[in-house]
């Protein structure tokens, strides 16, 4: 196995959206990384055009949930860094919320199924330890705030720490 820095860095958004009754949107995903689980939708940044984090949340949102949103549509709830990732990737993500109530009419693409769920539904789906442990809780704690953590995700260890907290 390579050595924890040899390892590649890649940069993500997750989008986080509501309907009007507060459900939550999924992708239940057929692809890697997170083959199986659920996963708010998002992807990775377009480095090679220096694309933004905000433009990326905005233009996977519009690919996978088919939703023209604007900036002034999200926030930027937190940054989670990941350093070893399944021993196999470092990730830098950056959480958007959608600030108002959103209607999806699409249900499946190739990358999976977009479901809707009630926040107390999230503990009975099987979703990414990181994001079960960590990534949620924080997410709910810092909702309309700012967060800022990182994860140690080495050898099937999980240890994380919050180096920002704003406004919980």
């Amino acid at each position: 196995m390579s050595p924890v820095t040899e390892l590649p860095y890649k940069i993500a958004v997750l989008c986080y959206l509501f309907d009007e009754t507060g459900r939550v949107l999924l992708l239940h995903r057929r692809k890697p990384p997170n083959r199986d689980l659920y996963s708010p939708v998002g992807g990775k940044l377009e480095t090679a055009i220096g694309e933004s984090p905000t433009d990326c949340a905005l233009r996977e949102i519009q690919e996978e949930v088919s939703l023209s949103l604007t900036h002034n549509d999200l926030h930027l709830t937190g940054i989670v860094s990941e350093e070893g990732y399944e021993d196999q990737t470092h990730w830098l993500m950056f959480l958007y919320e959608v600030t108002r109530p959103v209607t999806v009419t699409r249900t499946e693409f190739d990358e999976g199924r977009l479901e809707w769920f009630e926040r107390d539904a999230l503990d009975k789906l099987p979703l990414p330890r990181t994001d079960r442990e960590v990534i949620w809780p924080l997410f709910w704690k810092h909702r309309g705030s700012f967060f800022m953590a990182h994860l140690r995700c080495h050898h099937g260890r999980l240890d994380w720490s919050v180096q920002q907290s704003h406004g919980e």
